[in-house]
């Protein structure tokens, strides 16, 4: 069965946005950036909330930009050949090779479960993430966490009442002083 993963760039005070809404400070240098294309490499789906589809939205077109270097088109051919499922209750379409979904997310991730295929099913956004945690539906948490405090803003890690064992599965250090953390639910 596939995998449903939450991963996400993390202050280390376990924010993914400040106080004022920017991420500015999760520009990934370029052994950070190889290292996210890898990951990407893995995926089968990409769960987005709204906010987050529109920030990737660059993604769709951003091989036309002739300033991205190798590793970024590299990227972005992988983004777009990705399917993508949207949770919006605003948007009436999505662009590239995305869909809005249909059902809730329960019913989107077993879905995507049953389909016959490869890869694991990654959840973007803090919001959706906090929802599937709530159901039960994450199976490793994933964290790119930053050597930075912002102090507020939109927390990395689901707020609800239910304790939630995690084993370690790995760790890096990067040359950045990022350290990626990764982490499986014990049931």
């Amino acid at each position: 069965m596939r995998d449903v993963t939450y991963a996400m760039s993390v202050s280390l005070d376990g924010y993914v946005v400040g106080p004022d809404g920017g991420f500015d400070w999760t520009v990934p240098d370029e052994e950070v950036f190889r290292f996210w294309t890898d990951e990407t490499r893995q995926l089968g789906a990409h769960l987005l909330g709204r906010r987050l589809y529109e920030t990737m939205l660059y993604w769709e077109t951003a091989d036309q930009d002739p300033s991205l270097d190798d590793a970024q088109l590299e990227w972005t051919a992988l983004w777009k050949s990705l399917p993508k499922v949207v949770f919006s209750t605003t948007l009436s379409a999505v662009q590239g090779n995305a869909r809005l979904a249909t059902g809730s997310l329960a019913e989107e991730i077993e879905r995507l479960r049953a389909e016959p295929g490869e890869g694991d099913i990654a959840i973007g956004g803090a919001t959706l993430a906090a929802e599937a945690a709530a159901s039960g539906l994450i199976d490793e948490y994933r964290a790119m966490v930053y050597p930075v405090l912002v102090g507020g803003g939109i927390p990395f890690f689901p707020q609800h009442e239910r304790r939630v064992e995690l084993e370690l599965v790995e760790t890096r250090t990067f040359n950045s002083r990022v350290v990626y953390l990764r982490h499986r639910v014990t049931r």
